[in-house]
């Protein structure tokens, strides 16, 4: 059984390759895995049905994108952080608590009577939840044995790529069988089961509160506004045209000061609220890279796919959470093969695999046409499901597989921050792309529909002649039609443009893997203390 002697304040229990693993710690860390479940399920969760939640509480439209933005913003503030707060008050106090108040929040935003209440709440429920995710990954990697790794890996690995995909699924069922109330209720018994199952059974590490008299609050303060300003220009630029927005303007300007007085703090203080040194270690560095560009493509195709639905197919939120469905399903059955293969494989091929399958999925994607449905659909989907997993696992494993266990911690924060910073510029970047590509495209394919296209004109004329025929005003009617026409035509050629530059993306880290050295094996437990 691991080890439990007494241990100083903050140290953290490492388990042996010779040692039985204790059942006990192993229920708390199924207990934990589901908590981190919750809480990244959490943030796609409202993406299908942002809608039913605008009509209950009477919100704008400009105003409802803060339901999802108001709880990116708090989470990605909270998950660097979790590894200093665990430093400091342990795993047990800081993920029990967080439970506790995901849970809370989630009671409270069903309760929400409007806009308002419910961006509060959801900023509580972002930024409490995000304590529970990087937790994962550290006791992942501390308490449990190097020979345990192919079957651990794989588990979080599938819980942090499955939950936000299939957020828009469990979703669009919640709203579309009940009421978007159940979005949050659903959170609630497990909440209580997963904080009151953590709070007995953790006993990974012991608190060393002599560091709190340490904490650099300053460091805290320009750390969230420098996250919280970049989250918000990534989140909101697109639809305030960037720069011609006085508010993008400020948040950014908030955003490079926030940052030079975080890294600052961070480079220069004994005990910073981020410890950066990790980024010391290669394969921790190289790993991080490889996790942020994967947020992109997790992030990424997790909005495209709902997107093209919804505006060229005309899905409502359950049809898309059935479509959708393919994708987790790939990855849950994709994840034992992707942990038996890393305690078998170099990780270089599985990550070049991984990379050439979702490349290969994005360039079938670029071949979309009006008319793919649920069918067309499926192999991209599978391609992409298989494909996470199979990067995913050795990702992990390169990246925090060496770190001593005493770093993990904090590393673990900056991992999982990395992942979550490549979604949020990866969608703005898509975003961008799509909307200026979608315009260029109008422009162009309006310059070939004119009173001299006698094709355009015929299509015109017998179209007219229908609607006149039943007293409509024909010609005006045409005018829509092929206006809708020509609109959705530039909108499939620009999901067309935005599949192939991923194509290019996931082709190009293939030959970045080619010229990777074999990562080190990983430190035998116990060591870098």
């Amino acid at each position: 059984m691991a080890a439990t002697a007494a241990r100083a304040p903050g140290a953290v229990a490492v388990a042996k390759d010779t040692d039985r693993m204790d059942p006990r710690r192993v229920v708390a860390f199924f207990a934990m895995v589901f908590g981190m479940f919750m809480a990244i399920l959490d943030i796609q969760i409202v993406s299908a049905s942002l809608a039913e939640i605008q009509a209950g509480l009477s919100a704008g439209s400009d105003e409802i994108a803060w339901v999802q933005t108001a709880y990116l913003i708090a989470e990605v503030i909270m998950i660097p952080l979790s590894g200093t707060l665990a430093r400091i008050v342990s795993t047990r106090v800081l993920f029990a608590t967080s439970a506790a108040g995901f849970t809370m929040a989630s009671a409270m935003a069903a309760t929400a009577t409007n806009i308002d209440q419910m961006i509060i709440y959801r900023a509580i429920q972002g930024f409490i939840g995000g304590g529970m995710i990087p937790s994962v990954f550290a006791a992942a990697f501390t308490i449990f044995p190097a020979s345990k790794r192919p079957i651990v890996s794989p588990l979080i690995g599938l819980v942090a790529t499955l939950a936000p995909t299939i957020g828009p699924t469990v979703g669009g069922y919640l709203s579309h069988a009940f009421s978007w109330h159940w979005l949050f209720l659903i959170n609630v018994i497990p909440g209580i089961i997963v904080t009151a199952v953590t709070w007995s059974l953790i006993d990974f590490d012991e608190p060393d509160f002599s560091l709190f008299k340490k904490f650099d609050w300053w460091g805290l303060a320009s750390m969230g506004v420098f996250l919280g300003s970049m989250e918000y220009v990534l989140e909101e630029g697109n639809n305030k045209d960037w720069f011609s927005d006085e508010k993008i303007v400020i948040g950014t300007v908030a955003m490079v000061i926030g940052g030079i007085f975080f890294f600052y703090r961070a480079l220069t203080r004994p005990f910073p609220v981020v410890d950066l040194k990790a980024f010391k270690d290669s394969n921790f560095t190289v790993g991080s890279i490889f996790s942020f560009i994967m947020g992109v493509g997790l992030y990424g195709l997790t909005y495209l796919y709902p997107l093209f639905l919804g505006r060229i197919r005309g899905y409502d939120a359950l049809m898309i959470g059935e479509t959708m469905f393919v994708s987790g399903l790939s990855m849950f059955l994709t994840a034992p093969i992707a942990g038996a293969l890393s305690a078998r494989m170099d990780p270089r091929i599985m990550m070049a695999m991984g990379f050439s399958g979702f490349a290969a999925g994005t360039w079938m994607m670029s071949h979309i046409t009006a008319d793919w449905d649920f069918y067309e659909l499926i192999l991209p989907q599978i391609l992409r499901g298989c494909s996470l997993m199979i990067c995913m696992v050795p990702i992990n494993n390169l990246a925090l597989g060496t770190l001593p266990p005493d770093r993990i911690r904090g590393a673990s924060g900056l991992f999982n921050l990395t992942r979550n910073l490549g979604g949020a510029v990866g969608l703005a970047i898509i975003n961008t792309e799509l909307t200026s590509r979608s315009q260029e495209h109008f422009a162009r394919l309006s310059e070939h529909i004119t009173f001299g296209n006698r094709e355009a004109v015929n299509w015109l004329n017998s179209v007219a002649g229908n609607y006149t025929s039943y007293g409509l005003d024909g010609p005006e009617v045409a005018l829509k039609k092929l206006n809708g026409m020509v609109t959705q035509q530039s909108w499939i050629l620009s999901f067309i443009d935005i599949f192939t530059g991923l194509t290019v993306l996931f082709a190009a880290l293939v030959l970045l893997v080619a010229f990777m050295k074999k990562p080190k094996a990983a430190a035998p437990a116990g060591s870098g203390h």
